[in-house]
């Protein structure tokens, strides 16, 4: 994992970068699967001669981010140069944020990840020094898990590990039918609260459950759409939730029992749709989360931080 902790060259350019936001676990697959959705932050750095550390944030969550270099986007930047070799004195960032946070869609990750990126970009020969399967594995580090990580790196539908402590993941194809229709609600849910819901052991059927529904959902979101009802289906992590985001998991029963692929996006509460439905099909699907949801309609995004 270390580099050549030879001298950097830092680019004297700007550097710019989006990345999307992900939805983790998809029903079954907790801590594994993610996926980008074409919602996404923007930042741009330079590199400064002294040492400061100049951050402007704008758009979702402005007023609670750091502005220093506990920024996360700062912290993960220089984790990324010093994976390289070397840190610079000071960084200017500039943030645009439109992903929303606290909602179960990789705000942290697309931060983490941005970071990461721009470090790269900003090195002379970059690519290099920190690679796709490099950033995945520093990003991991800084985030706890690999699912959203992953698919803000290489874009998709991802299926991520962990080996020794180190994230790991590859790409699977999605089928271009497929679309996401998001349920944002107002409420907040801090994902290690989440977490913290979960319990130590689950029944041995439950898990043969998750297990079949984790390895059909790969086939169908690559291939069989038709079969997504079904592979979404989850019994690990989401009924555990429930009393944390009732209106979110209701939401989720109603569609379901519609037979509409409905699941909480990764820790929640959001909720996340994957359909192939008609634009008549979608408003009405809308309809069943008004009033306490914002409702979004969204491609996949084929492409991961750019």
């Amino acid at each position: 994992m270390s580099a050549s902790k030879s001298r950097l060259t830092f680019k004297a350019t700007l550097a710019q970068v989006s990345v999307p936001a992900t939805s983790a676990n998809l029903g079954p697959g907790f801590d594994s699967l993610g996926l980008a959705l074409d919602l996404r932050d923007r930042y741009a750095a330079q590199v400064l001669d002294d040492a400061t550390f100049d951050v402007d944030v704008s758009g979702e969550g402005n007023a609670d981010i750091k502005k220093d270099k506990n920024n996360l986007v700062i912290k993960a930047m220089l984790h990324g140069f010093e994976h390289m070799g070397q840190k610079p004195k000071g960084i200017a960032l500039r943030q645009l944020n439109v992903i929303p946070h606290g909602r179960g869609l990789g705000s942290s990750a697309a931060a983490i990840v941005g970071g990461l990126a721009l470090a790269r970009s900003l090195v002379l020969g970059g690519d290099q020094l920190l690679t796709n399967e490099e950033m995945i594995a520093l990003g991991t580090e800084l985030e706890g898990h690999p699912d959203n990580i992953a698919a803000a790196v290489l874009g998709g539908a991802t299926i991520a590990w962990m080996e020794n402590g180190i994230g790991n993941a590859v790409g699977i194809k999605v089928d271009p039918k497929i679309k996401a229709l998001l349920f944002i609600p107002e409420a907040h849910l801090a994902t290690s609260k989440a977490r913290k819901l979960l319990p130590e052991s689950i029944p041995h059927h439950d898990a043969v459950l998750n297990a079949s529904r984790a390895a059909l959902l790969v086939h169908a979101i690559s291939s069989r759409p038709d079969l997504l009802l079904e592979a979404t289906q989850d019994l690990l992590h989401q009924n555990y939730r429930a009393d944390a985001m009732p209106k979110s998991m209701a939401l989720v029963t109603k569609l379901r029992a519609a037979g509409v692929p409905a699941m909480i996006s990764g820790a929640g509460p959001s909720v996340l749709v994957l359909h192939t439905l008609d634009d008549l099909e979608v408003e009405a699907v809308i309809k069943v989360g008004a009033g306490s949801f914002t409702a979004q309609k969204l491609g996949i995004s084929t492409h991961g931080v750019e």
